[in-house]
């Protein structure tokens, strides 16, 4: 019985991140995009986007309002580099970025704030947003999905922030791989936690206040981000995220078949524990990446977690989601916590975004 009820849920899981298998060539296409467009100097390509179909038509070009050769200063201590930047709006801001311990270009949107300039004379407090791993949590778009899901560019209007939308890999594992031991590429967290701050402070007036929110997927890097990085952000929320790893249900979709179904349906023929091992075998390195084994480091952070309840991926996240509030009570750890009725949305993330904001920002002045 047990077998047949959890083929039930890896096949309710696999259609929802089947749209994850073309999300890789997309990646790829756009990788070889972005490499046509570099050059060997620092310069800053047309704004608006490279040359081809995924650019905006000439008219909406909008200059860069600064000397190019300030990009060339936009590079963290390892190499990484900004190699290409383009206005899609007046707000918005692609990065693409050269990193070593990538194996694709790195893409960033940030949405600026009032009165931005890559030549101002103060810092901005960062606000950072990630993506999830599957289709409907923005794992094919990447960095662009909390723009062209939610209002999220109307909702920080006003705000006195730099926002931070990374892409965190094909489905959003936002993780350093450990491939079976050998280490390297790809490390998403090494890229956001390290490179993508140096970058941003060294060239795009961040400051070194953040707050960081994701869902899905992004919202257990959100939390173990804020956990294994003492002090790299101040607040931390997570909106229908898998928070407790490790926790084994037999009748239904866990933590591990998440992190299995999003790897096998986003990299087709690629060994999932390629990511962190094997969940018994390797339990500690999963340990490491779990916020509920994290909890205790998560003292000091303000702290807002949610979720539904409707769906299989989304029974997983409330489950895990009191699983964590639980232990964080225990701890003494205060934490919002917000578990509705019904399922998860783009328009329902931002409503909890909204929610969460004022926590968010508490500690960014």
């Amino acid at each position: 019985m047990r077998a047949v009820r959890r083929r039930d849920w890896f096949v309710a899981g696999a259609m929802g991140l089947a749209g994850c298998a073309a999300a890789g060539l997309l990646v790829a296409r756009g990788v070889l995009g972005a490499l046509l467009v570099r050059s060997s100097a620092c310069s800053i390509a047309p704004p608006g986007g490279p040359p081809g179909p995924t650019g905006p038509p000439p008219d909406r070009m909008r200059p860069f309002p600064a000397d190019p050769g300030d990009d060339c200063r936009a590079r963290a201590d390892d190499g990484a580099i900004v190699v290409g930047s383009w206005f899609r709006a007046p707000r918005i801001l692609d990065l693409a970025i050269s990193s070593p311990v990538l194996e694709e270009m790195g893409r960033v949107r940030l949405l600026l704030p009032k009165g931005w300039s890559p030549t101002a004379t103060r810092t901005w407090p960062a606000l950072w947003l990630l993506h999830g791993g599957p289709p409907a949590a923005g794992g094919p778009a990447g960095h662009t999905a909390w723009t062209s899901r939610t209002g999220v560019e109307r909702l920080t209007r006003e705000l006195d922030v730099l926002v931070v939308m990374p892409d965190g890999g094909r489905c959003g594992d936002h993780a350093d791989w450990w491939n079976h031991g050998a280490g390297g590429a790809p490390r998403w967290e090494t890229f956001h936690t390290v490179e993508l701050p140096q970058i941003l402070e060294r060239g795009y007036r961040a400051g070194p206040a953040r707050a960081v929110a994701g869902v899905s997927t992004g919202g257990r890097a959100a939390l173990a981000y804020a956990a294994r990085h003492r002090g790299l952000f101040r607040a931390a929320a997570s909106f229908s995220g898998p928070l407790d790893l490790l926790h084994p249900d037999p009748a239904a979709l866990d933590g591990a078949d998440l992190v299995r179904l999003a790897a096998q349906t986003a990299r087709r023929g690629v060994d999932w524990r390629r990511i962190w091992g094997d969940p018994v075998a390797q339990r500690s390195i999963w340990r490491r990446n779990n916020p509920y084994d994290l909890a205790g480091r998560l003292a000091g952070v303000r702290l807002y977690l949610s979720a539904g309840d409707d769906g299989p991926v989304e029974a997983l996240a409330r489950r895990s989601t009191a699983r964590l509030a639980d232990k964080l009570k225990k701890l003494g750890i205060p934490a919002t916590v917000h578990l509705y009725e019904g399922p998860s949305s783009w328009r329902r993330w931002e409503r909890e975004l909204r929610a969460a904001l004022p926590l968010l920002l508490a500690d960014l002045r």
